[in-house]
């Protein structure tokens, strides 16, 4: 049979016009606007958290010297440098020099935000460089030292 015939009713249809692409791209300017507000957050977030990276060097520092510390032979003696050396990154050295005894324990409860420097395990840091070595068991005191080292403030 003859595809051609007057009869075939498949001969003349017309393809249908597909209507345009949509864009991916936001139509409004809110929509531009919320892009922009969205774009400009993501960069000061990321600045922000490099930042605040870079500034807590110091911290992560000190925390590796800390499990340096404890794994060898522990002493007040070593804790108390390690607090003082981080003072001294962080605090101005005329502040910071001159303390001893309660007074540098007192500097440390007000940037620790409690009393365990004054008056739970951190008062050997006091006593420290008098002590003899080896006396005692620091690991209460290790462990306020590095929470002190995670969060002191200025």
């Amino acid at each position: 049979m003859d595809k051609s015939t007057p009869n075939d009713p498949v001969a003349g249809l017309v393809d249908i016009p597909l209507p345009a692409e949509v864009s991916l791209w936001p139509q409004t300017w809110a929509s531009w606007i919320v892009i922009a507000l969205l774009i400009v957050g993501l960069i000061v977030t990321t600045i922000w958290v490099v930042r605040r990276w870079h500034a807590n060097r110091y911290r992560r520092a000190a925390i590796a010297e800390l499990d340096r510390i404890m794994q060898g032979q522990p002493t007040t003696g070593a804790l108390e440098l390690l607090v003082r050396r981080m003072a001294l990154a962080e605090f101005p050295r005329e502040t910071i020099a001159p303390l001893a005894g309660t007074a540098w324990l007192s500097f440390l409860d007000e940037t620790y935000g409690g009393q365990e420097f004054s008056q739970g395990a951190g008062r050997a840091l006091a006593l420290a460089p008098y002590a003899p070595a080896g006396t005692g068991d620091v690991a209460p005191l290790a462990e306020l030292v590095r929470r002190w080292i995670r969060t002191h403030h200025a």
